[in-house]
């Protein structure tokens, strides 16, 4: 069953988000972000490219010839052909559909209400549907 871990008050989602998938690509794992906008999408292809320092991660837009080969894809919200199962990095504030299709769930949250009140709405979604949840505060880096 799909596993679903949520990063509370991140400060800076988008460099979290760079360390996760650093993490993931060096254990070997493949994994979707799944951003809000093409924007962010752009953000994240971009920081990507120096973050970590030093520490590349190999990774594509979502709808590129070589991404059922990228261990990274980046796609938008409403897409739905993924290349990979492995884990899904959502960003955007809708529950992600077809989210059991993947081995592990990951929610970043960061600290404005804004971003708060959709992601209560949907870690409600996640239990109502019993997915197995974890929480954690994204700054001190410990389990809630």
């Amino acid at each position: 069953m799909t596993s679903v871990q949520f990063y509370h008050n991140a400060s800076n989602p988008l460099a979290l988000a760079c360390e996760l998938l650093g993490n993931a690509h060096r254990g070997g794992r493949r994994a979707i972000v799944l951003c809000p906008d093409a924007e962010q999408a752009r953000q994240l292809d971009r920081q990507l490219w120096t973050s970590p320092p030093g520490d590349f991660i190999p990774h594509v837009l979502n709808g590129s010839p070589l991404a059922a080969e990228t261990p990274v894809v980046i796609g938008i919200a409403g897409e739905a052909d993924w290349p990979h199962t492995d884990l899904l990095l959502n960003f955007a504030p809708e529950f992600p559909t077809a989210c059991e299709r993947f081995r592990m769930v990951v929610e970043i949250v960061g600290p404005t209400e804004a971003e708060r009140v959709p992601a209560r709405e949907r870690w409600k979604r996640y239990k109502q549907e019993k997915f197995p949840l974890k929480a954690f505060d994204a700054e001190r880096r410990i389990a809630l």
